[in-house]
């Protein structure tokens, strides 16, 4: 996992290298392990690396191959490179180095932009061509891999962090309505190409953008989900898709362990996680280590999973570490969380998955995580409920959306109400993506929406921003492209079966011990920031009441005062503290914009 960035010129200038150098220095924690910088004419490149593939200073970055005339910065994990490495040798390249860098500079010279319909990882990245001066910017099929950019007069930048490019300078801080209402609805998603601030855009999932040396530019998506409607994926029985589900699972898994280091496995104690692991320990990994983060119990509510992750931990003979977090230093360092945000996450698990990656990048370099099989497998609440629905898009956003447009008008202030802010954008970005052809089902089509976009911009982003802060790579066996492919094909309702991802539990069932999937699903918050109190309260107060906040402009001073006076009174349909959001929000941004 590393850090990218870059600098184009269309205007016959050069490019600032003092600003690439900025861009290079706020990503170091991304990549750990090196660093360096490559300019010619109107383009300049920058990179943080973090050695996990080729270990070697052959796979250094950017990386140039002047007989190909083509250049590359990359950052992420491609888990077929050796099979795509076999290929270009048939074809006839030859390789200096020996991880997954090379390969996909050859990759691109051999079968053009195409070439990312053939990678399986995550990544994002900038390819270029000397001679033309072209340049491909790309990011994978799920977004794990983030890639952000900003206009400048004659020119464009991008980095793989968004306080990268606020560290370059020129860019737009101001607050886009677009995004505000998108983070005010979803709970902090905003969805690409908007983020929070007007002057920064992010490549969207599983596209590509092309940009001449003249500085125009196209874009154009080379994946998109698909729900099919196959007759025979409809006959097969329940028993049947757990047993081809199960194969899907152990190749995910199995691609993942691709490194030149060990890598490890984050283990909550709950489904996803527990599956994971013992997938990992089939597939023979010796010495497995595990890790698991816990919180106090707070009122009635349980703080961690320790027994359960130790049941299988126990089970597989891992060397599991459990890591218990007090909650005066969870406060403590939330600070630090929130300055670790590329954009503003509300969701509790920030500051959680923080401390547990500064202590898991004690020990491992690369872990395997959980994320996203609730959202691939059916597993929350909402999706019964649209089960057979006659108003999806209604009943999507009463179960879902944070705020409906009436509140949204009574927390924001009349200015940003204007303009672009009149419009209901979230509901509109429901019923524009429900109603996009290839997915029939009610919960098939709320089951794309959030594994392509909620998915992309809460946890997936969260785990990416947490662990990168201390340069440790998580890697994500549920959003393999092909598994996720592989689970639309699965009909609704053997997702839906046993309480939600009957047909995943199924299949955990023959790896992992049922004491870990017969038991209520687990979820902890951290109280202080559900139940806003003592010192977290009193820091959401004070930026909610700062001369910034004021100056910004951007609530009501009698909405944030009636959830100032009782913020447990005042929780999203999601059981999400309103306050907290709007507290998070201007935090952020004094944080990272001033």
């Amino acid at each position: 996992m590393c850090g990218i960035a870059g600098e184009l010129r269309f205007d016959g200038t050069q490019p600032d290298l003092a600003a690439l150098g900025r861009m290079n220095a706020r990503q170091v924690a991304r990549g750990p392990d090196a660093g360096g910088a490559f300019a010619q004419g109107g383009q300049a490149y920058g990179h943080r690396r973090l050695k996990i593939m080729d270990l070697s200073d052959a796979a250094q970055q950017p990386m140039f191959d002047p007989q190909l005339g083509l250049g590359i910065v990359f950052n992420g994990a491609v888990y077929n490179h050796p099979e795509l490495r076999r290929e270009l040798e048939g074809l006839g390249y030859r390789f200096y180095s020996h991880g997954d860098t090379e390969v996909l500079l050859k990759a691109y010279h051999a079968w053009g932009a195409d070439f990312v319909r053939r990678l399986n990882g995550m990544f994002a990245f900038a390819i270029w061509e000397r001679d033309s001066g072209r340049v491909l910017l790309g990011r994978d099929r799920l977004g794990i891999k983030p890639l952000y950019y900003s206009e400048l007069p004659g020119g464009l930048r991008f980095a793989s962090a968004l306080p990268a490019l606020l560290a370059a300078g020129d860019v737009d801080t101001a607050v886009d309505p677009v995004a505000l209402n998108h983070y005010l609805s979803f709970h902090a998603v905003v969805p690409a190409p908007y983020t929070i601030l007007r002057g920064v855009r992010k490549l969207a999932p599983g596209s590509l953008m092309t940009i001449e040396a003249d500085g125009s530019r196209s874009e154009r998506a080379f994946w998109s989900l698909a729900y099919p409607r196959d007759p025979q994926d409809e006959a097969r029985s329940f028993e049947e898709w757990t047993e081809i589900l199960l194969e899907g699972l152990r190749g995910a898994v199995r691609r993942r362990l691709v490194a030149d280091v060990p890598v490890g496995a984050l283990l909550s104690g709950g489904v996803d996680s527990s599956l994971i692991v013992g997938l990992m320990h089939e597939a023979g990994v010796a010495d497995l280590h595990t890790y698991n983060v816990g919180f106090e119990d707070v009122g009635g509510e349980k703080g961690n999973e320790f027994e359960y992750a130790e049941i299988v931990a126990r089970h597989f003979g891992t060397r599991h570490e459990r890591i218990f977090v007090p909650e005066s230093q969870l406060l403590q360092r939330l600070p630090e969380a929130v300055t670790a945000m590329s954009e503003p996450m509300v969701s509790h698990d920030c500051i959680g998955f923080y401390l547990l990656s500064e202590a898991v990048s004690r020990h491992s370099r690369v872990v395997q995580s959980g994320q996203g099989a609730d959202e691939v497998f059916g597993g929350y609440h909402w999706y019964p409920k649209l089960d057979g629905s006659r108003d999806p898009v209604a009943d999507y956003l009463a179960a879902f959306r944070d705020r409906d447009r009436e509140e949204y008008r009574r927390t924001v202030a009349p200015a940003w109400l204007e303009g672009e802010g009149a419009e209901d954008h979230s509901a509109a970005l429901v019923a524009e993506r429900f109603a996009a052809p290839g997915a029939d089902d009610p919960v098939d089509k709320a089951l794309r929406l959030d594994t392509t976009v909620m998915l992309v911009d809460d946890p997936v982003k969260r785990v990416d921003n947490m662990t990168m802060a201390f340069g440790l790579e998580a890697r994500v066996p549920f959003l393999d492209h092909e598994l996720v492919e592989l689970a639309a094909r699965i009909p609704a309702r053997h997702k839906l079966a046993h309480g939600g991802k009957g047909v995943l539990k199924e299949a955990a069932r023959k790896v992992i011990p049922s004491a870990v999937i017969d038991r209520p699903k687990g979820y902890f918050p951290v109280p202080a920031l559900k139940h806003l109190r003592g010192p977290v309260l009193e820091q959401v107060r004070d930026a909610l009441s700062s001369r910034s906040a004021r100056e910004r402009g951007l609530f009501r001073e009698d909405y944030v005062a009636q959830l100032l006076a009782d913020p447990s009174a005042h929780l999203t349909p999601l059981r999400g503290s309103k306050l907290w959001q709007l507290g998070l929000l201007e935090w952020w941004l004094q944080t990272h914009v001033g």
